[in-house]
């Protein structure tokens, strides 16, 4: 008989769980960072992809994977051909890591000027750095977007629907213009979501998320997802894995579970969004609302054309008249809705654009995408219409009291 084993030994060389019989309704957490092999040439052939099967949590993780697995099969759902996702540590590094992968020193990028201002900020200051240049143009302008390419441009970069102005890309002739040029077309769709608008099936060749908004629905987990076809997807994986942006399995989960409830949350915040921005929009201290289910927005034909029937979003955003001091005053005299950062959880948000969410963007930049200096951005929630338009309109009697 073998000397039994030491007490610490004992302790750590537990054993292990059998398998559950049944299949589980909520995918598992997978918390180990590292797996363990019964040889070295297992190990290896894991590593290689030469076989299925998971190493270390930087590079693969169960219920991480589920997660980008599952938004793929929605944001791929109908399409001919295999869709791939690959998830991150955050909206950002989904991001960051996309062009990094789609880029190189020397590179252009032709991005909408209406977009996230620390995505501006990533692709005018630190890319810029290491030798990738852009020019942002109105993306609503075809002629100018195609103006704007060059022979060293890799990839167009736009929103579904832009942060803040709503402005709304016309994908198919984006994808059309882009196909010809042969370079990619990157859609950022965090503000539309699969349950409004899919860009792959539009054309694009990569759509990305930050996770933490729509997707995951309850302010309570922070990721992003990519996804891209084959190839594509391989050279974003490849990037992600050498810079160790990496989803944590409880946030994975959290997200996960959100998606679950992803077109019921998001079909009632636009028929909210829709109230809200009509009241809003009539209210005399209000110079104007940027809202794509409005008829007089710009962006209304095409929303029409690729959203899904009587969804425009979830996000509007309402300048009022004075400047920047009126904006600020408007929004800190809500009380429904909560100023605070980040977008398409259960509750309403506000913020006031110019000094949160595009402070990074001077203003010339912020008079280039149309940002108006009192604009003051919405995520509608899931609370009741008639309380969100009376604390909107008592907030905009009162910054125009005598």
């Amino acid at each position: 008989m073998a000397e039994r084993p030491g007490e610490n030994t004992r302790a750590v060389r537990l054993p292990a769980p059998d398998a559950p019989v049944g299949r589980p309704v909520r995918p598992p957490v997978h918390r180990s960072t590292t797996y363990a092999f019964g040889t070295s040439r297992e190990y290896a052939e894991v590593l290689a992809g030469e076989r299925p099967g998971y190493s270390y949590a930087r590079i693969d993780n169960p219920t991480t994977e589920a997660f980008a697995h599952a938004v793929a099969a929605l944001e791929g759902d109908g399409l001919d051909h295999d869709v791939h996702g690959q998830a991150f540590a955050s909206g950002m590094a989904a991001i960051s890591t996309t062009l990094l992968a789609l880029t190189r020193a020397g590179a252009h990028v032709v991005a909408a000027q209406s977009i996230y201002g620390t995505s501006h900020a990533l692709l005018d200051g630190l890319l810029r750095r290491f030798g990738v240049t852009t020019d942002f143009v109105d993306i609503t302008d075809l002629a100018a977007v195609r103006a704007a390419l060059r022979p060293e441009t890799t990839l167009v970069f736009t929103e579904t629907l832009s942060n803040p102005t709503m402005t709304v890309s016309d994908l198919p002739a984006l994808a059309e213009l882009t196909r010809a040029a042969g370079v990619f077309l990157v859609v950022d769709s965090t503000f539309a979501s699969p349950a409004v608008c899919r860009p792959l099936e539009h054309g694009a060749d990569v759509v990305l998320h930050s996770a933490t908004k729509y997707l995951g629905g309850h302010s309570d987990a922070t990721g992003g997802v990519v996804v891209a076809r084959d190839g594509v997807i391989d050279a974003i994986r490849s990037a992600r894995v050498d810079l160790g942006p990496c989803l944590a399995p409880d946030e994975a989960f959290l997200l996960h579970r959100g998606l679950e409830t992803l077109p019921l949350r998001v079909a009632r915040q636009c028929a909210t969004a829709a109230e809200f921005a009509t009241a809003v929009a009539r209210h005399p201290a209000v110079e104007r609302v940027d809202y794509p289910g409005l008829p007089d927005h710009p962006g209304h034909a095409p929303a029409r054309r690729l959203f899904d029937a009587g969804r425009f979003g979830a996000v509007v955003t309402v300048t009022p008249r004075g400047g920047r001091d009126a904006g600020m005053a408007f929004a800190d005299r809500l009380r429904v809705a909560s100023i605070a950062a980040s977008l398409g959880g259960t509750h309403t948000l506000a913020g006031h654009v110019g000094s949160t969410t595009h402070r990074q963007m001077p203003d010339e930049a912020l008079r280039a995408a149309g940002i108006g200096p009192a604009a003051v951005r919405f995520s509608i929630g899931v609370e009741d219409p008639a309380d969100l338009i009376a604390d909107a309109l008592g907030a905009l009697d009162g910054i125009n009291a005598p």
